[in-house]
């Protein structure tokens, strides 16, 4: 198994994922972190995922395909994912490609966590 391109903390039952990378543009990187989270979404009842954005410049569109990937594959298990942290220049590329629709962003880790804690009751 490669080394992981990511960092993975549970809190508070939301599964909380870190890129170590700054720009995810690599197509095997891609692969191997698309890998790594889905193993993460297949090994929950139900996923409730928080992807954290804080340390990402670039991200290709590969990417992005690989964000819908998980998206779909989380929702497909009854589970929930948060996008958090958003460099604003990525951000245009979410709005550009209407995926700001799709994915539920937040600003702020903080905010997120709000969303989940009040999902749950």
């Amino acid at each position: 198994m490669s080394e992981s391109r990511l960092r993975v903390s549970e809190v508070e039952g939301v599964t909380q994922v870190e890129f170590i990378d700054r720009n995810i543009l690599d197509e095997a990187n891609i692969q191997a972190i698309s890998d790594e989270i889905s193993t993460l979404i297949e090994g929950a009842d139900t996923p409730r995922l928080l992807i954290n954005f804080a340390n990402v410049d670039h991200l290709s569109s590969a990417a992005l395909g690989a964000l819908i990937t998980i998206n779909n594959k989380t929702r497909e298990k009854g589970g929930s994912l948060r996008l958090a942290n958003i460099d604003p220049q990525i951000y245009e590329v979410f709005v550009i490609t209407r995926l700001n629709k799709l994915f539920n962003i937040h600003d702020t880790l903080e905010d997120a966590f709000g969303e989940f804690k009040s999902a749950k009751s």
